[in-house]
């Protein structure tokens, strides 16, 4: 399941950290945020170093639909209530200026990324009236944002019309990832294990730095900060289809459940199918989407099919800036609520921009009030149900479990994840999560298992695909043969 982008461009590996280092920055994470704020930090002259766990790009940069937009949902009207309306001013502002940034990068370095300037609508059924109220919100904050009837979509499904953004891109992430990357101290395959202010364990070598930077989509340290108590993780499905033709710009259903659509060259991306990290027991998420494409296209055919994970946070805005008074040294960009494209840029301008004294334009300190705690008290809610679940299958039913197929088991009196490939091979571990030691359900559509709790997630043989988690699920051996 490897996403159009990774199958379209192949970024040059790094070798792994072979030696200590002494920097100014480190930089925990090598997708789009990190390589960013990577970026920006070495041009104004510190000795910057960026630590990936994996291979450049391998996370939620190469994942995503890439729409860079300051159309981020329904989410002005809210903004302007919780925080008024100077805060949510200066916060659509940063996102249109991040739109802008990317446009005067891409020209100024002369990437070839694909880069389209695009309208972007948020589209609806049955909710006129909220759309038009989006759209004059979003316009009294400065964004080029008008209401727009339904004859003006030509979408192959009805609708009440959009809010439609002007002055907005989409573009091919990796290809601009790869090209800003070239010239940055990235080290691949150097997970960090432990950090301590600004010292860092990074595949086994120590790295001090005056500033770290955790960019690795989800903050790995719960304390201090404690973001795990105020994010949650969620996941999307997405389809790249040839013969599915779709007019131009990058559309999105305001339904929590809706459709996300963009073209990229001769393809159509179709995204959709969310759900909680965790929650997928049934699985059909992949099967769905393509009888929805199916219903819209007729005889496409698809191309690439993938999911991607976003961290969301409890009051739509992003995380970026200061991790926690606690800690100085350190800054964390979090919370993109699945528009990671224009947030990692707007994060990326923000934290080098404090690492070096200048002046930013950042949100306020938000501390939990009415309008989050709902969010914050189902986020506790989750992680307890995760810690008490119980979720056994009889020890019996190991033997009939199905090639592809994964479940937990009780072995020996515990609970043993199992998972038998295509080959009839069984993998089995201990399928607590190695992040607070919630219990892992299996996803049948990504063949993982994925923390209900706080999003991590790892592969069947217990390697870390998704962070909170750091460390991989110990394995465990197959039960004896009765003679």
């Amino acid at each position: 399941m490897t996403s159009i982008w990774h199958q379209t461009v192949q970024i040059a590996p790094r070798p792994a950290l072979e030696q200590d280092l002494t920097v100014d920055a480190a930089v925990i994470g090598a997708g789009l945020t990190g390589v960013l704020t990577g970026y920006f930090l070495a041009g104004q002259g510190l000795k910057t170093v960026i630590l990936e766990r994996g291979r450049i790009g391998c996370g939620q940069t190469g994942r995503t639909t890439a729409k860079i937009t300051s159309q981020q949902g329904l989410i002005y009207q809210t903004l302007i209530r919780r925080f008024g309306a100077g805060t949510a001013k200066k916060f659509a502002q940063s996102q249109q200026e991040a739109v802008a940034l990317y446009q005067q990068l891409i020209q100024r370095l002369h990437i070839d990324c694909d880069f389209e300037p695009a309208s972007a609508y948020l589209y609806g059924s049955g909710n006129a009236a909220l759309l038009k109220s989006e759209a004059e919100a979003a316009a009294s904050l400065g964004l080029p944002a008008s209401f727009c009837g339904p004859g003006a979509l030509h979408l192959p499904f009805e609708t009440d019309g959009a809010v439609r953004f002007d002055r907005q891109a989409q573009f091919h992430p990796l290809k601009f990832l790869d090209a800003l990357s070239r010239e940055l101290c990235i080290f691949e395959n150097t997970p960090v294990t432990k950090v301590r202010g600004g010292k860092l364990l990074a595949g086994g070598h120590t790295v001090c730095a005056r500033a770290v930077v955790f960019a690795a989509h989800y903050p790995l340290w719960n304390l201090p900060g404690l973001y795990f108590t105020r994010l949650s993780q969620q996941r999307a499905y997405c389809l790249a289809l040839e013969n599915a033709p779709l007019p131009p710009g990058m559309f999105l259903d305001v339904k929590q459940d809706g459709l996300s659509l963009r073209r990229h060259g001769a393809w159509t991306i179709l995204s959709g199918m969310d759900h909680t990290t965790g929650e997928n027991p049934r699985g059909g998420r992949y099967d769905t989407l393509r009888q929805t494409a199916r219903r819209l296209f007729g005889q496409c055919r698809e191309i690439a099919c993938w999911s991607a994970q976003d961290a969301m946070s409890p009051d739509l805005m992003p995380y970026a800036g200061r991790y926690s008074a606690a800690a100085p040294q350190w800054y964390v960009a979090s919370g993109f609520d699945k528009w990671g494209m224009t947030r990692a840029m707007w994060a990326a301008r923000q934290i080098s921009g404090m690492i070096c004294g200048q002046n930013t334009n950042g949100l306020p300190v938000r501390r939990i009030n009415l309008a989050t705690a709902g969010a914050v008290l189902k986020n506790g809610v989750q992680s307890v149900k995760g810690l008490t679940r119980v979720y056994f299958a009889a020890a019996p039913q190991l033997a009939q479990l199905p090639r592809g197929h994964g479940g937990i088991f009780t072995l020996d009196g515990r609970k043993t994840g199992a998972y038998r490939d295509d080959q009839g091979r069984l993998m089995l571990v201990d399928p607590r999560c190695t992040h607070l030691g919630c219990l892992l359900t299996w996803n049948p559509d990504e063949r993982s298992w994925d923390c209900p709790c706080h999003g991590s997630r790892f592969d069947p043989s217990g390697a870390v695909l998704d962070s909170p988690a750091i460390l991989a699920l110990k394995r465990r051996e197959a039960p004896a043969q009765k003679p």
